[in-house]
């Protein structure tokens, strides 16, 4: 019992004043703190494990603790006293759960945010709330705001995001309800996390994320800070906090360390209260190359040609989160050497591409939908269209034909493969003569995830599995040493824990494709009526596409992959 009160006090000194992280990298942590000596506050004894180290140390310490009134006196203790120390305070947790290992971030410092929220007795008020107002002050507040808008230049929801943008640290400093909602975000920049869930339960509030396109525990929480927090974020995202049963759409700008941080939100009512989702947009586009995206050469090569043309539909096909968006912005930057009139319709802008390339967001609102900007963009003189994606028979007509006069189109498709989006075209009333003359290739993708180089293990493959792959006998290819929760919490307690995955086997995702180009052959199959298995086993026989799974067994032949993770994405029996 005296073990546990004496980690609790150290748990709160370290929040107070530093961070587990910072404590863990200097070797440092706040003991307990001395209040019977008459002076204003106390002295708070601080354990360091290498007194050599004290001359850099010292000073931001003692600056530190001063800003609070506190002194500081300093103690010799081992290293490792003072790990054990550390790993007792990380267990003060108010909030339990089966969090991810981070390790840029100290998760505990959002949990602890969130606690001292809960534990307050007064309702949590955020300052943004406004009070029910009657029909016409709500008329008489719009016009307001449109004079405002139109003074400050700001014709758009964007315009008006950008024009709020603020950074993320200084919001945090705001409320304890806030600055848990910032470390979470916080932590999924620099943890990869491409998507957050927010997600009630009967009992509380869970938060789940994805990390490499798999999903993952986060932490959990009582319904009350889950609650606040969801409005907080909903605060963040310009929506209306004080409607709950409702779906609602919004964005949330902000900045971090100097770098922008955009996420797509949306809530949704359910059983047991508000679920809400955040997609982080990844808008740096620096690291965008097809030379790095798409690692097989022949496919990058025949890609290359199609984006290449003259004129004609470049189609990227596959499910919400397979990178077609990505793979297209690559195309884009290396279409745009400022000799050509790129434009794009895009929802939302996920990459800001820079050069000569003008995008325009999608704001149906306004009735700025696909088809119409499309027809709009026609009347700039342009060679190069990207539609975000055709959802519709209006849009796939307008696409198609804009591409038989004589312009470049890239858009994107929702379909599981690239003869399925034949298919997907066909049941949206476009007419086969038209897909012939104007679909110059259609890229279907996937996102495996890369086999971690730090824990993977390479062995033989196996007879069964060489022969249902067609890989040879005794080749050697990489398996993942994928760990249990059980099996983490010991290897990390016995500090064997691999560094660059944390037990899940994976690190980052590798592009898989399957790009069937319409040549003559292909043109005629589908003008005869062929369906889309006949017309994929066209293009196989004749050597002039790779499949999804044909595409991924080179990967794993090529160590990056696994044959687990072909079966789990790119298999469909």
């Amino acid at each position: 019992m005296a073990s546990r009160y004496y980690s609790a006090s150290v748990r709160k000194l370290v929040d107070k004043f530093f961070s587990l992280q910072w404590c863990r990298d200097n070797l440092v942590v706040p003991l307990y703190e001395e209040t019977s000596l008459p002076i204003s506050k106390g002295v708070i004894k601080i354990a360091i494990a290498n007194y050599s180290y004290l001359g850099t140390i010292a000073s931001p310490i003692k600056e530190r603790l001063n800003q609070s009134g506190y002194k500081c006196e300093f103690v010799e203790k081992s290293q490792e006293e003072i790990q054990e120390m550390l790993d007792l305070a990380s267990e003060e947790r108010f909030i339990s759960g089966d969090s991810l290992e981070i390790s840029q971030i100290d998760e505990d410092s959002v949990l602890e945010a969130i606690v001292d929220a809960s534990e307050s007795e007064d309702t949590f008020e955020f300052e943004f709330e406004e009070e029910e107002e009657d029909d016409d002050d709500d008329e008489d507040k719009d016009e307001e705001d449109e004079d405002k808008d139109k003074e400050s230049g700001s014709d758009t929801y964007e315009d008006y995001l950008e024009e709020k943008i603020i950074d993320l640290e200084t919001e945090m400093s705001f409320s304890k309800i806030q600055k848990a909602a910032g470390m979470i975000l916080i932590n999924s920049r620099k943890n990869d996390v491409s998507d957050i869930h927010i997600e009630p339960r009967e009992e509380g509030y869970k938060i789940r994320v994805r990390k490499d396109g798999v999903m993952q525990t986060f932490m959990s929480m009582p319904r009350k800070p889950g609650i606040q927090l969801v409005a907080c974020l909903k605060n963040m995202a310009m929506m209306d906090i004080a409607e709950r049963r409702a779906s609602q759409d919004g964005k949330i700008l902000r900045k971090f360390e100097g770098n922008r941080l955009e996420f797509r939100c949306s809530t949704v009512p359910g059983k047991y209260g508000e679920s809400m989702v955040l997609r982080m947009l990844k808008s740096d586009a620096s690291t965008l190359n097809l030379d790095t995206l798409i690692n097989i050469e022949s496919v990058r090569k025949d890609f290359r040609k199609i984006i290449n043309s003259t004129n004609g539909t470049v189609i990227v096909s596959g499910p919400t989160g397979s990178g077609k968006s990505t793979t297209l912005a690559a195309a884009l930057m290396e279409k745009d050497t400022g000799d050509s009139k790129i434009l794009t319709a895009e929802d939302p802008i996920e990459y800001d591409l820079g050069g000569d390339i003008h995008q325009v967001q999608v704001n149906r609102a306004k009735g700025q939908t696909f088809a119409t900007i499309l027809r709009t963009f026609l009347r700039h003189d342009p060679d190069v269209i990207l539609i975000g994606e055709i959802r519709d028979p209006e849009t796939a007509e307008a696409s198609l034909d804009s591409a038989e006069t004589g312009h470049l189109i890239f858009t994107t498709l929702h379909a599981n493969s690239s003869t399925t989006s034949l298919t997907r075209l066909l049941d949206m009333e476009v007419p086969k003569y038209k897909l012939n003359a104007s679909i110059r290739g259609v890229l279907a993708q996937r996102l495996l995830r890369k086999v971690c180089t730090g824990c993977g293990i390479k062995r033989p493959i196996s007879e069964n599995e060489a022969i249902e792959f067609n890989i040879p006998e005794n080749t050697p290819i990489m398996y993942a040493n994928s760990l249990s929760s059980e099996e983490k919490l010991n290897r990390k307690k016995e500090n064997t824990l691999c560094p660059i995955c944390q037990g899940s086997g994976y690190k980052g995702r590798v592009g898989v494709y399957e790009l069937l180009l319409l040549k003559r052959n292909i043109q005629n199959g589908i003008s005869s009526g062929l369906n889309e298995n006949e017309i994929e086993q066209l293009a196989v026989n004749e050597n002039s596409m790779l499949t999804l799974t044909q595409y991924g067994v080179e990967l794993v032949k090529d160590n990056l992959t696994t044959l687990s993770e072909v079966i789990r994405v790119c298999k469909e029996d």
